[in-house]
């Protein structure tokens, strides 16, 4: 009977999908569409938090037709330390209506973006002095550009190349670096473009963001 028990288990393990990986990740009410600095939400014409997608992990439906519309910006949730953790990986997928382009708010012309991010707990969100070291975006080269398809970004916790919102490498202040992994305030997804990678996405006919699982390792 132990035997067989241990037999079932393993063959339930070998079933394990992407989906039932993020329904054990934090709940689309765990995450937070903006960022809200100081009372206002710069995600414009976005709710609050991603809506449950069925059969697990979340979705959104990206601003359209054009800027009016609004514009997503980050969404983010609640982590805890990272300190014992190595890697992030993500799988998401993006569905869309034929013709169907993404546009950075902010740089318009150029190539869309989404791209993984840290905070630590307590930014001020000024970027001076010791706040400079408290966002941190994942390396350029594991930023993929936004269009219809499956997905996946993977990225170490040590690589040299994430940068703080002043650019400053990993590599140049790892000391800093291991600050914000020890008292992690938020981390999650940023959308825009190469130099402006949070400053916001819309859509110019309908769109659809689905997060098939986030995984901290």
């Amino acid at each position: 009977m132990e035997r067989r028990s241990l037999l079932a288990g393993a063959c339930l393990a070998l079933l394990v999908t992407p989906a039932a990986i993020a329904a054990a990740a934090p709940g689309a009410d765990d995450w937070e569409i903006g960022p809200v600095i100081r009372g206002k939400n710069y995600s414009s014409g976005m709710p609050a938090a991603p809506h449950p997608a069925r059969g697990g992990g979340w979705t959104f439906d990206f601003p359209a037709p054009d800027v009016a519309a609004g514009h997503v910006h980050y969404v983010t949730f609640r982590p805890g330390s990272l300190r014992s953790k190595s890697r992030l990986v993500v799988r998401y997928r993006i569905d869309a209506a034929p013709g169907a382009r993404f546009v950075p708010k902010q740089f318009p012309d150029r190539t869309p973006t989404v791209a993984l991010y840290m905070q630590r707990r307590g930014d001020s969100w000024t970027a001076k002095g010791a706040y400079r070291y408290y966002r941190w975006y994942a390396p350029v080269a594991s930023m993929r550009t936004l269009a219809p398809g499956e997905a996946e970004m993977s990225v170490r916790l040590d690589d040299p190349d994430w940068s703080s919102v002043m650019a400053d490498r990993a590599s140049a202040n790892r000391a800093a670096m291991e600050a914000a992994l020890d008292d992690m305030g938020r981390i999650g997804l940023v959308f825009g473009s190469a130099g402006g990678r949070g400053h916001g996405v819309f859509a110019t006919r309908p769109a659809r963001f689905t997060l098939l699982s986030f995984e901290i390792r």
